[in-house]
This record gives C-alpha cells, structure tokens and sequence, in this order.
C-alpha cells in the first residue's frame, strides 16, 4: 500500500480476477521461496515511522500533503489521515554500529518534518491526545486513490458500522478513517528462508514484554484507558467481520491464533485463503520473479508481526514488526529497537512449539493493558512474573544475540541502559503522559505542546521532567 493507485473504484468482475490473480501468484511465491540461494545475504534493518502533525496549539494539522511537497524527500509518504506522515528510513546492515546510524536518521528526519510545518509541527506518538471525534470524518482522509480505494473496499465487506470498544469507550463510525489516530514504529528485520518459521516465532514471543516497557498511548478521546490504547483501536477499527464473515477467527489487524510451523508459504497461503480482496488493482504486471498482487493484497492484512516478500535485488524475505508505538524519542525508538531485535533473535535459538501459543497470545494483549505491571509467563519458567521484573530477566540474553550478530557493543549497551532505566524508574511515554496531564489539570494540548518540544530534544522519556 505504499505507493498510489490509477484508480479509487473497481468493478465486481476486477475483484474477482484479482483473486483469481492472488492464486497464481502464491503457485509464483512457491517457486521463488524454494528456489536454491533465495534470500541469501546480509541481516539488514530497517523501519517505517509514523508520525501526527499538529498546530501551535497542539491540534491535530490536516496538511500532510502540504508538508510532503514542501519537503520533497522521497522518504516521506501520505498516511491514511490528512494529519499523518510516514518516514520510511533507509535500511540498514544489523552489523556495526546500527542502532547509533538508525537513531540518528530518526532525530534527522524528525526534525526535518518538523520544520517543514507552518504554524505547527510534528511528534512521533501512539495517539494523539487532542483526536477529537469531529476529527473523524470522511473528509479527514487523505487525497490518494489508495485510501479512498481502502475504504471502500473495506466498506463493501463490512455494511456495519465500525464498533469501538475499550473499556469504557463505545464508539461507532462508518469508515476506516480511525486507522488514522494511531502512530507506530514498524521495525523490519531481513530473514533467510529457512530460518523464517523460527525468527516469526520468536518474535511473537518477544513482543510481549517488549510492548510492556514501550507503552506510549495511553489517552484516547479525553480517556485514559489502555497503556497501549493503539492495539485495541486499532484490531477494532479495520475489523472488516460483519455478520457474514464471523466464522473467520482472525480480524485484518491481528496477533494471529497458531505458531508457523513451515515457513513464509503458510501466511502467504492463509492471507489469500482466508481474506477477501480489498483493493483489487491489476495494474501493475511485475517483473519476472514478483508478485505485485500477493503483495498488494499483503498490504491490507495488518497482523502485528507480517511476512514481506521484496522482489528487489532477486528477492527477500522480511519480518515486519508493527506493534511498537512511535516515540516518544529517537533515543527511545532506538532502545526499543535493539530490545525487539535483541530478544527475537535469542528466542530464535530455542524451539517454541511446546510453549503454548495462547500464552504469548495473552501476554501481547496484557502488556498492551497494563505495561510493566502486567503479568506475563515465559518459556521454561514456572507461573506467572511482574513483566518489569521479566523485562530485567531478559536484557541479558538479548544483550548477547546482538553483540553475536556483530552489534557494535557500545550501540548494544547504550540501548539497553535505556530500557534498563526506564524499567526500574517505571517511566515509559505511557506513565509519563497520564502523570502530566494529572499536573496539568487535564489540558491535553498543553500536554501535546510540551511532549513535542521533549520529543524534539532527543532526550529519552525517562528523563523526561
């Protein structure tokens, strides 16, 4: 979905040719998964962040276009809602000092975008605290093809409106412009196909834990409701089940119901067996070794850890890591990096079938309710552990699969003396945003001006006064 389409409105006879399409396709894939010295190379990362824009009073700015031809960096990229951007930073070998090379290009572009925004500016964050619901309409989707071919697509399965509900918000809208309140820091890790069903395993464990001490949207239309409000919103808001799709377990955003057990193939498969199509163009014919339509199609199915077949340079497979919030600081979404990476690749070296997947499945969702107050299990421990306790338990084999994978040591320690602080402090973006709002008696854009100017100053959140 990262580049626009010819056209907003398709025919009934188009989505049926592109499922026909997505098929052959997946026959393709085959193939090319299969084929000897597929994939091979150097683990390389890279990431996509989000980010909101706003006005001088701390409103959400509905001017990313605006911005994005004052800029002219092909980096940045429309999202869903006329507030939003996305900076897709350069890839990156894990080798070296990565994280150091990565946090910088954050601050760089962080401040880049910023500056590009008359009377206003712009802030990584989960949610926006000032989203009002007159934010939320039809209009306030952004002017591309893309989206407005998304939202119909997603409109012609689900004839129901979209229902929200997280804790004690209930909220009902017709479209899918909701997507828009929520920010992430996507995080794509390069994986060799035969080492894809272990590495995807792995980090749907580590997620878990990891999503505790990242917590950063925790305010939601004047409510304080999850640490990590953003899962909830956002499973609910594209959830395209309506009456005659409840027999599908899984929503279009999910953390998925089972470990893979094969590879690569196996999601590819369900994505394609399981999801109708929602934006069916068959413009694009690829080149010799792509699957333009399996990758459109992959596009629209927002599981919080995703394959990603590339077709460039011969090919190669990613994991997708969505769950992360962007923010608050470059500093932190380098911290949060290197944990995530860290942990996937020493869970990787154990064999986790015999762990139950719905124990990862209820520590995703409890560290997304309660941050390091959570209780989580883990593999070979015994019962259930505080996840700000588990979170210190797990730095150290984390700590040795980077340096292993030949992370510069001083990145590695730089990172995880930031999660290590913040752990014991207890100060993650969430905590900090409830505590000053408490302090500043509830004014949310006062809240939103001072969360900018920290984020800006690259200071990670634990210092953060």
């Amino acid at each position: 979905m990262g580049q626009d389409l010819d056209k907003a409105r398709f025919s009934e006879a188009e989505f049926v040719q592109f499922g026909e399409r997505l098929h052959e396709q997946l026959a393709v894939l085959r193939e090319l998964l299969d084929k000897p010295g597929f994939g091979e190379g150097p683990v390389t990362i890279g990431a996509e962040l989000e980010l909101f824009l706003v006005d001088e009073a701390g409103r959400p700015l509905p001017r990313n276009a605006e911005v994005r031809a004052a800029l002219d960096d092909p980096r940045v990229v429309l999202e869903l809602g006329r507030y939003n951007l996305e900076v897709n930073l350069t890839p990156l070998p894990l080798a070296g000092p990565s994280f150091e090379r990565l946090g910088a290009e954050i601050q760089e572009t962080l401040r880049k975008v910023d500056a590009a925004v008359e009377g206003g500016g712009a802030l990584p964050i989960g949610i926006l605290p000032t989203l009002n619901t007159e934010d939320f309409t039809a209009d306030a989707i952004s002017d591309e093809n893309r989206y407005e071919a998304l939202s119909r697509g997603i409109r012609r399965l689900r004839l129901e409106p979209f229902l929200v509900k997280i804790d004690d918000l209930e909220l009902s809208v017709q479209n899918v412009i909701l997507e828009s309140a929520n920010t992430s820091w996507q995080v794509h890790l390069r994986t060799p196909p035969d080492r894809f069903a272990r590495l995807f395993n792995a980090a749907q464990l580590a997620i878990g834990p990891v999503l505790a001490v990242c917590g950063n949207s925790p305010l939601f239309l004047g409510r304080t409701l999850w640490e990590e409000t953003r899962i909830a919103l956002f499973e609910e808001a594209a959830d395209d089940r309506d009456v005659e799709r409840l027999y599908r377990k899984d929503g279009r955003v999910t953390f998925g119901s089972d470990w893979v057990h094969e590879g690569a193939y196996e999601i590819f498969e369900r994505y394609v067996n399981d999801y109708d199509p929602v934006v069916p163009d068959l413009s694009d014919d690829g080149a010799p070794g792509d699957v333009p339509q399996l990758r459109l199609h992959q596009g629209t199915i927002w599981q919080w850890n995703r394959p990603v077949f590339d077709p460039a340079d011969g090919g190669h497979l990613r994991i997708e890591m969505r769950a992360l919030p962007a923010g608050p600081s470059h500093a932190d979404m380098t911290a949060n990096t290197a944990f995530l990476l860290g942990l996937t690749l020493a869970q990787a070296e154990r064999d986790l079938t015999g762990y139950r997947f719905a124990e990862a499945y209820q520590n995703f969702y409890r560290a997304a309710m309660h941050g390091l107050d959570a209780k989580l299990s883990w593999p070979g421990k015994d019962g259930e552990f505080n996840a700000a306790d588990l979170v210190l338990s797990l730095l150290p084999e984390s700590r040795a699969a980077l340096l292993a994978a030949g992370v510069a040591a001083k990145d590695v320690d730089d990172a995880f003396d930031i999660i290590e602080q913040r752990t014991r402090l207890g100060r993650t973006g969430a905590v900090w945003q409830r505590e000053t709002l408490e302090a500043f008696g509830g004014d949310r854009e006062r809240l939103v001006r001072r969360y900018r100017e920290l984020a800006l100053s690259g200071l990670p959140v634990h210092m953060w006064p």
